[in-house]
């Protein structure tokens, strides 16, 4: 199933939920500009929804590595929610893990700025 973004708002903070497959190169592609085009001056967190997302290939994984490294140098956070069990299996042994700000829910990400973190 190829990628689809829904672009909704929680709290003011900009949620994109993601459905498909997420493949390198058209697919990464959207979501890279999704996630670019939520972050703004004045919005700088957006929480990419991953429930729906059926595969993640290592290409895919690599954009999101670069686009969480490089949006966090520039004081802006994408922070990841509802990840299968399959995708947090990936995380865990490819050791990115920690690159990430993952949360089980949208709503726990959303809670974590409330509670002060960015």
């Amino acid at each position: 199933m190829k990628l689809t973004i829904d672009k909704g708002e929680a709290k003011g903070i900009t949620i994109l939920t993601c459905h498909g497959r997420i493949i390198f190169g058209e697919d990464s592609n959207a979501l890279r500009d999704a996630v670019r085009q939520a972050l703004t001056p004045t919005a700088r967190t957006v929480v990419v929804n991953l429930s729906d997302v059926t595969y993640l290939d290592s290409g895919a994984l690599g954009m999101l590595v670069g686009l969480c490294s490089a949006t966090r140098s520039e004081g802006a956070h994408v922070k990841l929610a509802a990840l299968s069990q399959r995708l947090r299996d990936m995380l865990q042994t490819t050791r990115l893990a920690s690159v990430f700000e993952v949360y089980e829910t949208e709503e726990q990400a959303l809670a974590s700025l409330e509670a002060g973190k960015p």
